[in-house]
């Protein structure tokens, strides 16, 4: 990828090159602090820079320099495609971006889950109102409610809106998961948050949560991947240094393609910078597999807990073993 300096002459010829491309699909429009603007597709996205496929060469401009993007409307293509059996959706094609534009094209998917006992965080799955969100946040209540945040046609501001309408559709307390469905009061479906396919993760890798700490809603957090590959209790979870505190249970975390990778369920008490995650692979099984963890509305704690066994009262064999046959 070739970097080309934003010379008032050579930004002057590509303006012009790229005229060419504005009837074209899938295409954006950035204009630069000094009027001029540009009509291509955005390739990558950084806090710092953006690189902008012109055709023949990539450009990257400095964020600093934009005025303002005008996006492309997503087609199926990029946008991808919720799966009836699945429920969840699988995005293909997207672009990476910086976590402030994607918190603006995919915020309003992520929910906060209220209980008598206490909240957490959720994000929704699918345009009918499913939803998941961790089994330890609705863990023995009945009585949920759900605020969502959904983006106001033409503007970037959020309207705030509680749900009271919630069903529990499935419980894993294995896997501390748990799939929700909320009703819209007024029929409509809802915004939902694209789930990565195909696990593809690396350490370094950028990440940031959105959800509600402390109750302090849509709070954003940025960090890395640490590792891909945690082993608590014989599960795998994904560690990041974006921070996890108490109410993100539940939520999401993004890669910078806007991706859910994981589902934000605990972090270290006193420890800044340890935060985990339940890996995507296990949400997309548990969604799939959802009917053998139906919730039993006649028991709160319907699902598989998994006891640690018993400690021995008396030391040695159990009679029932001890026939001297140790020493063969």
């Amino acid at each position: 990828m070739r970097r080309i300096s934003m010379t008032a002459g050579v930004l002057t010829l590509l303006c012009g090159a790229a005229l060419a491309q504005a009837a074209a699909p899938n295409v954006d429009t950035i204009t630069f602090k000094d009027g001029r603007a540009v009509t291509a597709p955005i390739l990558k996205e950084t806090s710092e820079t953006i690189w902008i496929d012109l055709g023949f060469d990539v450009l990257a401009v400095p964020r600093a320099d934009v005025a303002s993007i005008l996006r492309a409307e997503k087609t199926e293509t990029n946008a991808g495609a919720a799966f009836a059996d699945d429920l969840f959706t699988v995005a293909r094609d997207l672009p990476e971006s910086s976590p402030k534009e994607l918190a603006h094209q995919i915020g309003s998917a992520v929910i906060k889950v209220s209980t008598p006992g206490g909240l957490g965080s959720g994000f929704i799955i699918h345009p009918d109102g499913f939803a998941i969100t961790n089994a330890h946040v609705i863990q023995g209540e009945t009585d949920l409610k759900a605020t969502v945040f959904l983006k106001q046609e033409g503007s970037d501001q959020f309207k705030r809106m509680t749900i009271d309408d919630i069903e529990i559709i499935a419980v894993n307390d294995h896997l501390d998961l748990a799939l929700v469905k909320l009703t819209h009061p007024d029929g409509e479906k809802f915004p939902v948050a694209p789930m990565q396919g195909t696990e593809e993760l690396e350490a370094g890798e950028e990440v940031f949560a959105i959800g509600n700490p402390l109750g302090l809603e849509r709070s954003l957090s940025t960090g890395v991947i640490a590792t891909t590959q945690r082993n608590f209790e014989g599960l795998t979870f994904v560690q990041t240094t974006a921070e996890i505190n108490p109410g993100n249970s539940g939520g999401p975390l993004f890669n910078s393609r806007g991706e859910v990778i994981g589902v934000t369920n605990m972090g270290m008490l006193q420890s800044d910078g340890l935060g985990f995650a339940i890996p995507a692979r296990y949400v997309r099984d548990f969604v799939r597999n959802r009917s053998a963890f139906a919730y039993d509305k006649d028991n709160p704690n319907s699902g598989y807990n998994y006891h640690e066994a018993p400690m021995r009262v008396k030391r040695g064999a159990p009679p029932l073993l001890d026939d001297d046959s140790a020493n063969d």
